[in-house]
């Protein structure tokens, strides 16, 4: 069985826009073939795929996996390295004095501050997507850290995910702050919500968060621990990628509760009814470090802590620590 295996470089991309040398790649995922073989297949003199497979070779795609002598002419024989490929690379700017970092991951109000005031140093672009994905795309390079509030069933924060995903990878784990998360309702709490029992009412519209995201999977098995059925709550399917909309939409009237950050709710004047508290991480790996030298930094100073102990419900005791995998 050959593994997918995802392109590495922009020159690797740039070999396979010429679909003579793609049209050649496929064919050797296939199965081993020498130059008169792809010729005939191809329709194309053995010379004209040498001078093209030469290159799919220098760029790590295709592998001599055998030399014949047959009648006295030797047959070189290839393959393809992996039985596909996949294209993923990031197109950022390229702008040395202000390096663009792409965060993925769980939605932060905290994590916005800390864009903010980097902003003249670091270029911070945010993907949230929630805990679980992030941590994919972090594992598929496609950002250059990720944060994650993902409670372990044993009651253990993020690292049990982050050994399972990054077992050949040494990797960093940096506590961005604790905080507190609980349901948001709309100002004055007129539909008299108490507790995750009166998700259950057919009176009561809930704004989910996505699939995926640590509220959501946090909120799932608190539900299912409830004998709630997920069916009989009204607005459950309707969901959001961030604590910010969640709040947004219960200030519109959209709905009349969502499961999410005290500051959020305190951001847009909404009731909030305290659930737990929990850490945030941010992750990333060893070989980032010194790239991201000035958002570490920069989590260490008073300025940063006041700003988001200032967000209401973040607890920055230990914000800045880094956690052993």
């Amino acid at each position: 069985m050959f593994p997918i295996q995802p392109l590495q470089s922009f020159e690797q991309l740039k070999l396979l826009a010429d679909p003579r040398r793609l049209a050649i790649l496929r064919q050797l995922m296939v199965g081993p073939a020498s130059l008169t073989m792809l010729g005939k297949v191809l329709g194309e003199h053995p010379a004209w795929v040498r001078h093209h497979l030469k290159k799919l070779e220098a760029a790590g795609l295709v592998v001599l996996v055998e030399t014949r002598v047959q009648s006295g002419v030797v047959e070189k024989f290839y393959r393809a390295r992996a039985g596909g490929f996949l294209v993923q690379e990031l197109i950022l700017p390229e702008n040395p004095a202000r390096p663009v970092i792409i965060f993925s991951g769980s939605h932060d109000l905290a994590v916005e501050l800390l864009a903010d005031q980097l902003s003249d140093y670091l270029d911070i672009r945010t993907l949230p997507v929630g805990s679980l994905d992030g941590l994919v795309t972090l594992r598929q390079n496609l950002c250059h850290l990720s944060g994650a509030h993902l409670l372990d069933p044993g009651g253990e924060y993020n690292l049990p995910f982050i050994r399972h995903f990054f077992p050949d990878r040494a990797m960093q784990v940096v506590t961005l702050a604790h905080r507190e998360q609980g349901l948001m309702t709309t100002a004055g709490n007129p539909k008299a919500i108490h507790s995750l029992a009166d998700l259950g009412r057919a009176d009561v519209t809930l704004i989910n968060r996505n699939p995926g995201s640590g509220t959501r999977l946090w909120l799932d098995r608190q539900l299912q621990g409830q004998g709630i059925p997920t069916e009989s709550i009204p607005g459950y399917g309707n969901a959001v990628s961030t604590h910010t909309e969640c709040a947004r939409l219960v200030q519109a009237g959209k709905a009349d509760v969502a499961h999410g950050l005290r500051a959020a709710a305190h951001r847009f004047g909404l009731d909030f009814i305290p659930l737990f508290h929990e850490r945030y991480d941010i992750v990333f790996s060893q070989e980032r470090s010194s790239l991201l030298a000035p958002l570490l930094d920069t989590i260490q100073t008073r300025a940063f802590r006041r700003g988001v102990e200032a967000l209401t419900g973040y607890e920055t005791m230990h914000t800045g620590e880094q956690i052993p995998l």
